[in-house]
């Protein structure tokens, strides 16, 4: 497969790398970012990373963690790097499996430290915020070495969501090609386009950017381990890997997606709480609904004479995520529907 890298001069950064990337073999280290927090004067905060390199090559880059509550990308990074045979690949692979690392540690969206969501820093800071500060250096140092970008996500601890793999818009009719075919040789239940509504400081929006070949996902959630969510995850990375050249499977692995490409139909796709209460649900995922349709209830129960505020759906499709915690606030976001792509795939 031809990849076309794109790189850009990097800005002056106190950050440091303990791994050479261009060393054959298996190495694993830190980025290590100075950190002088009111304990530690002159400490730092340590991000794992891993480099596997045989040769020539592409190189993927593998991101987990960058949400603290989101669990099966990491494992299987983890996995990657404990066991995985260097003679196996083809050329270099670079595993991060906790990018987000305080809220990782802590089992947080967002860092205990600075109160930030990695996923909307990008493209980071060097001389900001300890978050903005990881990913600067991820946007200037490590996504200049990549060919293409596997970003792992789940639902983390508020929604759980249909094991999915995610394809990233871009402007770019060639990568957009590319990302389209990395996605469906991932081959998850679902495949999904998602814009985060435009947002442009997300990791895989800076990794589009930068021209890589860029893979995401969504794996359950819920603020657990789901076991089928890490097989499809587990499945879905060497299924890319084999697609990349990078990394041969060591069998062929029969297809499971169902082929349809679904997108979250812009602002529609979300249905917001209206009070402060408990949900109630009327729907599982995967059901088939339409716009207009009563998609749930907040029960205040603490005032049972108040009656139950009726929340609507604004798409007609399927809902693809739901809220995991029951207790919910004014604007929290408690269901997802996702549509039929309209969009142009090549």
């Amino acid at each position: 497969m031809t990849i076309t890298r794109i790189g850009s001069e990097p800005r002056p950064s106190s950050a440091f790398l303990t791994v050479d990337p261009d060393r054959n073999g298996k190495q694993s280290g830190f980025v290590m970012i100075p950190h002088s927090p009111d304990d530690d004067a002159w400490g730092a905060t340590a991000v794992p990373i891993a480099i596997i390199k045989n040769g020539s090559g592409p190189t993927a880059i593998l991101e987990g963690g960058n949400h603290g509550d989101e669990y099966e990308g990491p494992i299987t990074i983890c996995d990657m790097i404990r066991d995985l045979d260097p003679g196996r690949v083809q050329g270099r692979l670079i595993l991060m499996p906790a990018n987000n690392v305080h809220a990782v540690m802590a089992g947080k969206r967002t860092s205990p430290v600075d109160g930030l969501n990695f996923n909307r820093t990008f493209p980071g800071d060097p001389r900001g915020t300890i978050t903005q500060q990881i990913s600067a250096y991820v946007s200037d140092h490590i996504l200049p070495l990549g060919d293409a970008f596997l970003d792992l996500h789940s639902g983390g601890s508020s929604l759980d969501i249909i094991p999915s793999a995610i394809i990233e818009p871009t402007d770019d009719p060639a990568l957009h090609k590319r990302n389209v075919a990395a996605v469906q040789a991932f081959d998850a239940p679902m495949t999904v386009v998602i814009s985060n509504l435009g947002e442009p400081r997300t990791a895989t929006a800076a990794a589009c950017r930068a021209g890589l070949v860029t893979v995401g996902t969504e794996m359950a959630g819920g603020g657990t381990v789901s076991l089928p969510a890490l097989q499809v995850c587990r499945r879905g990375v060497a299924n890319v890997l084999d697609h990349l050249g990078i990394l041969a499977r060591d069998e062929p692995q029969a297809e499971r997606g169902g082929g349809q490409i679904l997108e979250l139909p812009g602002a529609s796709a979300y249905v917001y709480a209206t009070a402060d209460g408990i949900f109630e649900p009327f729907h599982a995922n995967g059901t088939k609904v339409s716009a207009g349709e009563p998609a749930g209830r907040i029960h205040c129960t603490w005032d049972p004479t108040r009656a139950p505020a009726t929340l609507h759906y604004s798409a007609d499709g399927i809902l693809y995520g739901r809220r995991q915690p029951g207790r919910v606030r004014p604007g929290n976001c408690c269901l997802v529907v996702a549509a039929p792509y309209k969009g142009v795939l090549s």
